[in-house]
């Protein structure tokens, strides 16, 4: 198990990436948000700046540029993910675009946040959600490569459910311990207990329940939530995880980079 941190795809790449391995770090997860950096011109950058600092891409984060997102329980379901069908096409574009991009950076695991997958398994929204993924999967597979839910916005068992329902072999499950606890949906300890055999990432954040019917609850710098990563991690080792713990704050400015190299003082003590 080794430590990473998140970064993002933008101009900037590798000035991002030379941060990271400023701040210590030899492995990070690469998150976009703008389908127009997915372009073989970046993609060198990329593999360039790595090899000059010396850091290797663990797994890529392919967000969305089209439609809206509201993070919160109202709106939330209606705009996130591949879930909603007014934004079904366009974002599956993008995640197919995202797997391009991947393949050109010589990474296998790709990951998104799915939305608020379907609770009921006999529903048409469960059928149609699950028909989509196995076809993204099935385009993934053919370049050997992964598709990774971000936890959070589903129960584990719903997660676990859905991944059995596709079928494909290659679904996997990026953990956010702190969406599980940020959504209201499950104990991180507890959810690997469910799906751990599944997790092929992790992002290292700290957060807290939600404390009203509307909005998320709150993320905190590692140590300050309720993310028990002294049983968490050792739950992760049980399930046979032996990958990157990729350190991810929220937040921006000075105080990001304090709450990173603070969460990799503690994490490191614990793996």
């Amino acid at each position: 198990m080794n430590l990473g941190v998140l970064t993002s795809l933008n101009k900037d790449v590798k000035e991002n990436i030379r941060k990271v391995a400023e701040m210590g770090f030899y492995h990070c997860q690469l998150k976009c948000w703008n389908s127009a950096f997915l372009t073989a011109e970046y993609a060198e950058a990329v593999n360039s700046a790595c090899k000059e600092y010396g850091v290797t891409v663990t797994a890529f984060w392919c967000g969305w540029d089209g439609g809206y997102s509201y993070w919160n329980f109202y709106e939330g379901p209606l705009t996130l993910g591949l879930v909603p069908r007014e934004y079904r096409a366009e974002r599956t574009r993008m995640l197919l675009k995202g797997s391009d991009f991947a393949k050109l950076i010589g990474v296998t695991d790709v990951v998104t946040h799915v939305g608020f997958l379907p609770e009921n398994p006999l529903s048409t929204e469960y059928d149609e959600i699950c028909t989509l993924l196995r076809f993204i999967c099935t385009k993934l597979k053919a370049k050997e490569q992964y598709f990774l839910f971000e936890t959070g916005q589903e129960t584990p068992i719903t997660l676990l459910r859905t991944i059995e329902t596709v079928g494909t072999g290659n679904c996997g499950i990026n953990l956010d311990p702190a969406n599980l606890l940020l959504y209201g949906k499950a104990n991180p300890v507890d959810a690997v207990g469910i799906f751990g055999k599944y997790v092929r990432g992790v992002h290292a954040k700290d957060g807290k329940y939600p404390t009203d019917g509307r909005h998320l609850g709150k993320e905190y710098p590692i140590g300050e939530g309720l993310v028990n990563f002294p049983r968490l991690i050792p739950a992760l080792k049980d399930a046979g995880f032996d990958g990157s713990l990729t350190i991810e704050r929220e937040i921006s400015g000075d105080q990001q980079i304090k709450d990173i190299e603070a969460a990799k003082d503690y994490l490191e003590k614990l793996i």
